[in-house]
């Protein structure tokens, strides 16, 4: 069974950063597409940032471009979310997710695509 373990959250001020990570196991990280999501108290599960398996290509919420960055490190099995200029609305909790299709170049954007789920990891952002 796959399994995903989110870190980095915290509590930080408005117009801080944050860098959330990501580690995959049991999985061969390098074969699947990654994404970062989040839901935010009495709302729906958003997605924010999805990156294909070799890096390729990166795909962003309007909510979150220009100032979220996703990468990953396929030699350190590891997927990262960059959070700069935050601002308290993106207090939420943070779940990274991987799409296990296999399919090349995919980068879907609904939460029902992701089939391999972490615990998620709390960000807030105090004003």
């Amino acid at each position: 069974q796959v399994q995903l373990a989110e870190s980095g959250g915290g509590l930080v001020q408005a117009g801080g950063s944050l860098r959330l990570s990501c580690a995959p196991s049991r999985l061969t990280f390098s074969w699947y597409t990654m994404a970062w999501f989040r839901q935010a108290l009495g709302k729906e599960r958003e997605f924010l940032a999805g990156i294909t398996q070799n890096g390729g290509s990166t795909g962003y919420a309007s909510s979150v471009k220009g100032r979220f960055t996703i990468s990953r490190d396929n030699t350190k099995n590891s997927v990262y979310l960059q959070m700069n200029s935050l601002k308290p609305e993106d207090t939420a909790v943070y779940y990274c997710a991987a799409d296990l299709t296999l399919a090349p170049h995919r980068l879907p954007t609904e939460s029902d695509e992701y089939a391999a789920w972490g615990q998620g990891t709390q960000v807030t952002v105090s004003s």
